[in-house]
């Protein structure tokens, strides 16, 4: 392998003129004499100089030529050209200096991977079987083939895309237009967009929340003010009033359709309640809706946005429905506060990437996300049904589980005196991975379980895992 060779300004005699082989030659006696040309060091080859100022082969050449010529540069074949030995070089040494690594802001290490082999019970994830994986490489071989495929960025995100998903949204009843929508990597970026814009400094969510949000608002440093959330009862207003009328959070972060971590899916009458407090106690809402669409059936419950209308910030992503590396969610705010919103965006990402939006465009140009969401709907509702149906015949007494009425996961709880982790860690021997879910709660958690996902594990291991699950819950309330 041949070593790096150091890099050489060499300039004209005569600012503006033509680099001649005299001035090669004083350049590198004067970088040779002042000792950052050492001995043993490698001149850059007489294709680099060609190339870089603009010279013929044959005057390169014969600068080195010379050099050599003088016993200041030595040629070695198949090696290249270097500084010789000599009174005037210092020998070459590698640089000794170390500077000091970047201090970093440390981030809580969650949700682990599932090592290779188990059983993933407790990931959001839907099954790659029922996912379109052949149909959205249809489309972006399709969108590849597009003359001019666009090189500059779209700040904003892709026209065509915001179109549709305006029309979308306008069809469950929100005013929308397309100069509303930010498409955003993934739903977290659009987080993160919200998080950076923001003025306020102290904000209200459910606990238990989505994990990764919490910690994207505290690495902004957001105050955060938790609101329990009881996935086995209702929206407890009469604790979030209170709540809400001490600390007065400015904004409120509300995941209003199959609540990440509890699969809790707001009633219209909460939404309503939300609305009012907000109008009342006078803080924003923004309303994470990821899992609308997995809601089996034609229709769909009213959001937060359509029902409080333009100052509602909305955040969806056809990232779990589709393919999860697709990573296109997207932002709808009022026109006014969309230019501080993209340049935030502006931020992190400068624009947003063309080829997966237009491949989304395309996929939804063509009706296949509307076929491939009643097929995936099916499925779930099957997988749903099928889960339920296992919990019941499997489970202790003392065992329950939440009725999402669908979507991809359901909350597993146990009695307060089944130790999770150790329950994990049992159930990790045996092949079955769940996740920690200790890090959606604030403070001592006030359920004592995890989701299970019933969208993401083919029914048989589904049931061997929840046989397991069964089994060591059975072993540690005998003890």
């Amino acid at each position: 392998m041949k070593s790096p060779f150091f890099g050489l300004q060499v300039q004209a005699a005569q600012p503006g003129r033509r680099v001649a082989a005299r001035d090669v030659v004083d350049a590198v006696l004067a970088e040779v004499r002042s000792g950052h040309l050492p001995a043993g060091g490698r001149l850059p080859p007489v294709r680099v100089l060609e190339r870089q100022l603009g010279l013929s082969k044959n005057t390169v050449q014969a600068a080195y030529d010379e050099l050599v010529a003088r016993g200041v540069l030595e040629t070695r074949e198949r090696e290249g050209v270097f500084v010789a030995k000599s009174p005037e070089a210092l020998p070459f040494a590698e640089p000794k200096a170390v500077p000091a690594l970047p201090r970093l802001r440390s981030v809580p290490l969650f949700r682990q991977p599932p090592p290779a082999g188990a059983v993933a019970l407790s990931t959001v994830l839907v099954d790659p079987a029922l996912l379109p994986r052949e149909r959205v490489a249809d489309c972006i071989r399709s969108v590849l083939r597009v003359p001019g495929m666009q090189s500059l960025y779209d700040f904003q995100g892709h026209p065509h895309l915001r179109e549709i998903i305006a029309a979308r949204l306008r069809a469950r009843g929100m005013d929308v237009s397309a100069g509303e929508v930010i498409t955003t990597v993934g739903s977290q970026q659009a987080l993160d967009v919200v998080a950076r814009g923001t003025d306020v400094r102290r904000l209200g969510l459910e606990n238990p929340v989505y994990a990764h949000a919490r910690c994207l608002f505290e690495s902004h440093d957001l105050e955060l003010v938790p609101l329990p959330l009881d996935p086995f009862g209702s929206i407890d207003f009469e604790r979030w009033e209170p709540l809400l009328e001490a600390e007065r959070p400015g904004l409120v972060y509300a995941i209003t359709s199959y609540q990440n971590p509890t699969g809790y899916s707001y009633r219209t009458h909460e939404l309503v309640r939300l609305l009012e407090l907000a109008e009342r106690l006078d803080f924003s809402l923004l309303e994470d809706d990821w899992g609308s669409d997995m809601l089996s059936d034609s229709e769909m419950r009213p959001s937060l946005r359509a029902l409080g209308g333009k100052n509602v910030l909305y955040v969806n992503s056809f990232t779990k429905k589709l393919i999860p590396s697709l990573r296109v969610g997207f932002i709808v705010a009022p026109e006014s506060l969309v230019p501080t919103l993209v340049a935030h965006k502006r931020l992190s990402t400068l624009g947003s990437p063309w080829l997966p939006e237009a491949a989304l465009a395309e996929f939804l140009d063509r009706g296949y996300y509307d076929s491939h969401l009643a097929s995936l709907q099916a499925a779930l509702d099957e997988r749903y049904r099928n889960c339920l149906e296992v919990l019941r015949e499997l489970m202790p007494e003392e065992v329950r589980w939440t009725t999402p009425g669908g979507g991809p996961t359901l909350w597993l709880d146990f009695p307060k005196r089944v130790e999770l982790k150790a329950l994990a860690k049992s159930l990790l021997a045996r092949g079955v991975f769940v996740e920690d879910s200790q890090s959606a709660f604030f403070g001592e958690p006030h359920l004592n379980g995890f989701r299970v996902s019933y969208a993401y594990v083919p029914e048989p291991e589904l049931r061997r895992a929840l046989e397991l699950v069964a089994h060591e819950t059975k072993r540690a309330l005998a003890v």
